[in-house]
């Protein structure tokens, strides 16, 4: 599975994911997540139609307004119930990168040196 999100994260200009199973979320989470580590600043799209998504959005605005998810890393998320609202709304679509990831380069062939990170701890 992995190799095909590579090809799909190759060949694409964004991703829409539809009504779908395990394997969708899944897919869909995987390709959010490697957004969020700065692998690449394609938009996503939730076609919710009849509002299938509208479960997941509320766990994924919890999840962010617990602080389990950065403020940042949701507007990648483009939810519409129609194609031509999506296809609208992906053209319109600007990346805005993750202040603390997006100084980090984990994209496919980087470097494996080791990065340092400030870990510390500070109250």
């Amino acid at each position: 599975m992995q190799d095909r999100i590579w090809k799909m994260l190759d060949n694409s200009d964004a991703f829409i994911a539809l009504p779908g199973g395990i394997g969708t979320l899944e897919e869909n989470f995987q390709i959010t997540s490697w957004a969020q580590l700065n692998t690449h600043h394609k938009p996503i799209g939730l076609l919710n139609v009849d509002g299938v998504f509208k479960k997941n959005l509320r766990f994924l605005d919890q999840a962010k307004e617990e602080n389990f998810i950065p403020h940042s890393a949701l507007h990648i998320f483009i939810s519409t119930s129609t194609a031509e609202e999506m296809i609208a709304k992906l053209e319109d679509f600007v990346y805005k990168p993750d202040p603390v990831a997006a100084q980090i380069d984990w994209s496919k062939g980087s470097s494996n040196k080791k990065r340092k990170m400030d870990l510390s701890l500070h109250l």
